[in-house]
């Protein structure tokens, strides 16, 4: 039986093919077109899920939508009528758009299927789509659920119970009181924009002091001990207008909004480790009443606020639950996945098949490129490559070439699904290198210096460099986790405040570690991620050392790369030294158009975010 999960019109579309309750494939909007969080109709997206599922529309037996569009419009109309006349501008501007489709879901279907789908849609509410992402394809049998994000038709936060193939919402917390819309109201404050720079806020937060903590605590929420809260929402625009704060915010915090682009100052900081601070005393808050609600020792989640790997390292650590699982693409594009299972389990009625570990199989669930095509589009480009045979010699000279601070694009296998790359279209560099955080964000990335990289480290030697359990797993880098004390650097004489502090070593794998000293690990092992286990693994015998920088294969402003085209394009516009697709290398360094690039002069042409 095929069922089609589709996710679309509000951040990150994505469409998901799950057959007999497996997950066969799934992918963003976004990496088709190029439009990072792309909220288009997933028209390409669902194209390749067919494809991959060798089917056409008419095969499919059943598609499930990821929220109820009706309801979501009724909070709108309630929410315009609660606030009149102000906001009437923002309604008038938002109402076309939901007259020509958002209110007309099942005709935007049908486009998109080509009239070639008969049987019914079926429309689940947008935190069920959530807590079915998080706890269907769980290694759990039952679990608690939370799931936490801007808002859906109106609950921005659930908690609730999955045993089996069966899951029950419980609690929620509504709209207008959000977390994630706290959080993005000071992405926004901070100068970054809402609904992609809450990764950068989270990022700066530790060059900063959490000092106004207590004044968000005592001016704007009213937390309650069970983790839910209040808002005052005199202090907050997007009930009425199309900015997320007033100027009674401003006021607060002793001026206007950092404007984008502009220096980053201490304020900004301080601001950005104080509603750090807050959102995870919330997120501790909800688990620990998540547990004394369920009395079980599992918690999956999913959501937007799960993406915040900081919060989650603390859940893990410090609250009831004995083992956390996070669904992979945690935001709206997850819904797609959640959407499909939901109808495959609660709706049909089918049971869950027992497999080890989760049924996210790594999140490598996107498309892949054979052998004939990318050397057909390496041909056609006139790029100079070798073609190794030998798997055990293109993993050598991956780990060579990075041993050598070398930077190393690399696409093999299918790609990733959600917002992390996993190995498969990542960038790769050495961690021990104590240039390389800034070689990479200035020179390849071209994003702000303060950013860190992430970790991938053999999952056996985990527990050898961070504060971890031996062999523990966080596959799909959503934890954050403290260097252990013994890899840590003899902390420098002067105290350095502010983006100072970058000038300092921090340990003996620099390049990955923050300065508070915390990482946002991904452990990779041999089932999940087999090629870059024997990178890793190979590295270690060069260089002694199990752990690598792995970030996405990108820059700044453009979603993760999908195909040849965009890999090579990317290798080409940045200053990375060599890119590998499948057993194809390229070195920088033989292309007839190579040039060291004008890392200002790309950012003034693309306008990049």
């Amino acid at each position: 039986m095929n069922i089609l999960g589709v996710s679309a019109f509000y951040h990150d579309s994505a469409a998901c093919l799950v057959r007999d309750g497996q997950i066969l494939a799934a992918a963003q909007e976004e990496r088709f077109t190029r439009k990072k969080h792309d909220a288009a109709f997933p028209t390409h997206a669902l194209k390749y899920c067919l494809r991959a599922g060798g089917i056409g529309p008419d095969d499919l037996d059943l598609v499930a939508f990821y929220d109820k569009p009706v309801l979501k419009f009724d909070r709108i109309l309630e929410t315009y009528l609660a606030y009149a006349p102000r906001g009437f501008k923002v309604f008038l501007m938002g109402l076309p758009v939901w007259l020509r489709q958002k209110l007309y879901t099942p005709r935007e279907l049908d486009r998109g299927l080509n009239s070639a789908y008969t049987k019914r849609y079926v429309f689940t509410e947008h935190h069920e789509s959530h807590a079915a992402s998080a706890f269907f394809p769980s290694p759990f049998e039952e679990a608690a659920i939370l799931t936490l994000d801007g808002v859906g038709e109106w609950a921005t936060g659930s908690i609730g119970v999955g045993r089996g193939s069966k899951l029950e919402l419980l609690r929620e917390l509504r709209f207008p009181h959000s977390l994630g819309l706290l959080y993005s109201a000071f992405t926004y404050f901070c100068g970054f924009r809402v609904n992609s720079g809450e990764y950068k806020l989270m990022g700066l937060a530790p060059y900063g002091e959490p000092k106004y903590r207590d004044l968000m605590l005592e001016k704007l929420i009213d937390l309650k001990p069970d983790g839910s809260f209040r808002m005052d929402m005199s202090y907050f625009g997007y009930c009425h207008k199309d900015l997320m704060i007033t100027r009674k915010l401003e006021r607060l915090f002793g001026g206007p909004a950092r404007s984008p682009e502009t220096p980053i100052s201490q304020r900004e900081m301080d601001i950005a480790a104080s509603i750090q601070a807050v959102t995870e005393e919330i997120m501790l808050r909800i688990a620990r009443y998540a547990h004394e609600l369920t009395g079980l020792s599992r918690l999956a989640m999913a959501g937007g606020v799960a993406l915040n790997c900081v919060g989650n390292g603390r859940i893990l650590r410090e609250g009831p639950f004995e083992e956390l699982w996070i669904q992979p693409a945690a935001g709206d594009a997850g819904g797609a996945v959640g959407a499909a299972l939901f109808a495959w389990h609660q709706l049909l009625d089918k049971p869950r098949a027992n497999a080890e570990g989760d049924a996210q199989m790594g999140s490598l669930i996107g498309p892949r490129y054979t052998k004939d095509e990318i050397q057909t589009y390496l041909r056609s480009v006139g790029a100079k490559y070798r073609y190794l045979e030998s798997e055990a010699d293109l993993v050598d000279e991956i780990a060579t070439l990075v041993a050598s601070e070398k930077v190393v694009g690399h696409m093999a296998g299918r790609m990733e699904f959600g917002p992390r790359a996993l190995g498969n279209r990542s960038i790769l560099g050495d961690a021990r290198s104590p240039k390389m955080q800034s070689v990479m964000n200035l020179k390849i990335k071209f994003r702000e210096s303060f950013r860190p990289f992430a970790p991938s480290v053999l999952r056996e030697d985990v527990g050898e460099y961070f504060e971890m359990q031996p062999g523990q797993e966080s596959p799909y880098m959503l934890l954050v986790a403290p260097v252990r004390a013994d890899k840590r650097k003899r902390e420098a004489s002067e105290r350095l405040t502010g983006l100072e502090q970058l000038k300092q070593l921090r340990s003996v794998v620099p390049a990955i570690t923050h300065v508070d000293y915390s990482a946002r690990v991904q452990t990779v092992d041999e089932e999940r991620h087999p090629r870059f286990h024997r990178i890793l693994k190979r590295f270690k015998e060069k260089t002694g050392c199990p752990v690598m920088i792995n970030t996405s294969f990108n820059v700044r402003g453009e979603p993760i790369v999908c195909t040849p085209q965009d890999a090579y394009r990317c290798f080409m516009a940045t200053n990375m030294d060599a890119l590998v697709m499948e057993n194809f290398l390229l070195l920088k360094s033989d292309q007839p158009d190579a040039q060291t690039f004008d890392v200002d002069a790309y950012l003034a042409e693309f306008d990049l975010d």
